[in-house]
């Protein structure tokens, strides 16, 4: 089925001379990013790409096929000409939530989709990245629409990527036989946590978010929507924890009968712990006396020093409200991230677990890049004077601000490339299947 050719002819230059170096970056960083993904997918076997555990997972068949149809949807079907789908049924099995973009399958209900098989989605991915090659070939401007939406289907990609790893975790915690997505390294023991210490900030007038003049502005430059624009928060005096909650403080916490005393919790939280019964954050296991938690490694002992992990929204502020203090906002735990560089333990470290801090306390905050999503305080909403961008584009984040939470910092599953001080995740509170934790801030002089 041939696309309609597009109208507009500002995608690109004439053919002509060595093509803008900022264009082949793009093709470079594309390409690396689309065997990324594969690479990841590889341990599987076709039986585990095609489940679904829960419903907010996706089976990682699902998620090849999405990131390829989020590429011929928004972008080749666009701006290149003559481009055929490979599939116009694929429109209907891959779309994920553009109302914009049509009907599609419930997302309950993706694990149903047995056919297409494995096969032919990988022919539906080699289709897409041969016409980006085409595309690419054509003489792509630079800051033209369709290499900005190329660096939003390749960010695009790289959540896929994340939650590929959560959702595998998600499906082989609810196998009995506990599988590995690989097997564990060695390793040394994991001693006790350092003692948790409090700096402290004096607050004022911050600037927040993202100065990209655009929603898509090109590689380093770029930010989602929902960061923009950059303006102007108050924030009081406050002190925030020098690391993450760590999963021997989440013990005692258990052990102090934390999921059984209703004034620690909001009242939604405690009816959700109530209804769904939960005792331990999610993927623990008890046996014999032994705390044990499922990860991409199998069944393991917890590591007493690494961060908490898969907690949710309402498990996080009860245990905040616990242990005396709260969950910073999400405009103080970017004030304290914006004096920090990118870096900690991301996808590229390869451990895909959180970790023990990589150094001992040296007078500022640690691990808040990499790890654990953080919670914060504050609900998910746009900020002042946002504008939410044109056509289907538009539902990528403006219609999930509503009941929802702020996470910042990205996980041991975020590409380092991907992340930034400014970046807000967000799910709602009852969610903690992703690589979500906690720290702890509180208030100063008041």
């Amino acid at each position: 089925m041939a696309t309609r050719p597009m109208a507009r002819t500002d995608f690109a230059s004439p053919p002509h001379g060595d093509p803008p170096l900022e264009t082949e970056t793009l093709r470079a960083r594309l390409a690396a990013t689309r065997a990324r993904t594969l690479a990841l997918a590889a341990p599987l076997g076709p039986e585990d790409m095609a489940a679904q555990a829960i419903e907010e997972a996706s089976p990682t068949k699902w998620h090849l096929a999405h990131t390829s149809w989020f590429f011929e949807t928004f972008v080749l079907a666009r701006f290149l000409p003559g481009y055929r789908l490979f599939d116009p049924a694929f429109g209907y099995c891959f779309n994920s939530y553009y109302e914009s973009a049509g009907a599609r399958q419930p997302r309950p209900r993706r694990g149903l989709l047995s056919q297409p098989s494995l096969e032919r989605v990988m022919a539906y991915r080699r289709h897409v990245e041969e016409a980006l090659e085409q595309l690419f070939d054509s003489g792509l401007a630079p800051q033209s629409e369709a290499a900005r939406l190329l660096e939003l289907g390749l960010q695009h990609e790289q959540q896929h990527q994340e939650l590929i790893l959560s959702d595998i975790l998600a499906l082989f915690a609810a196998n009995p036989l506990r599988p590995a997505y690989r097997a564990a390294p060695p390793r040394g023991l994991c001693g006790p946590p350092e003692p948790l210490r409090w700096i402290g900030y004096a607050g004022g007038i911050v600037r927040i978010g993202s100065d990209a003049d655009d929603h898509f502005a090109f590689d380093r430059d770029f930010a989602f929507d929902n960061e923009t624009p950059r303006h102007d928060a108050l924030i009081h005096p406050f002190e925030i924890a020098d690391r993450l909650v760590t999963n021997a403080e989440w013990l005692e916490f258990i052990e102090d009968g934390g999921y059984g005393d209703p004034a620690f919790w909001l009242f939604d939280g405690w009816t959700t712990i109530q209804r769904e019964g939960w005792e331990a954050p999610a993927y623990w296991e008890r046996r014999g006396g032994l705390w044990l938690a499922m990860t991409l490694e199998g069944l393991r002992p917890l590591e007493p020093a690494a961060p908490v992990v898969h907690v949710s929204f309402y498990e996080a502020d009860a245990f905040a409200r616990w242990a005396g203090a709260r969950l910073p906002t999400e405009f103080e735990w970017e004030t304290v991230a914006q004096q920090e560089p990118v870096a900690g333990n991301l996808l590229e470290d390869g451990a895909l677990r959180p970790l023990p801090p990589a150094e001992t306390f040296q007078g500022h905050a640690r691990q808040l890049f990499g790890d654990v999503w953080e919670w914060t305080g504050n609900a998910y909403l746009p900020y002042p004077a946002y504008r939410r961008p044109a056509g289907a584009i538009g539902e990528y984040n403006a219609k999930f601000m509503c009941d929802q939470h702020v996470l910042r910092g990205g996980c041991c599953a975020t590409p380092q490339s991907h992340i930034r001080a400014s970046y807000r995740n967000f799910l709602y509170a009852r969610q903690r299947w992703l690589f979500a934790g906690l720290r702890l801030a509180r208030d100063v002089g008041r």
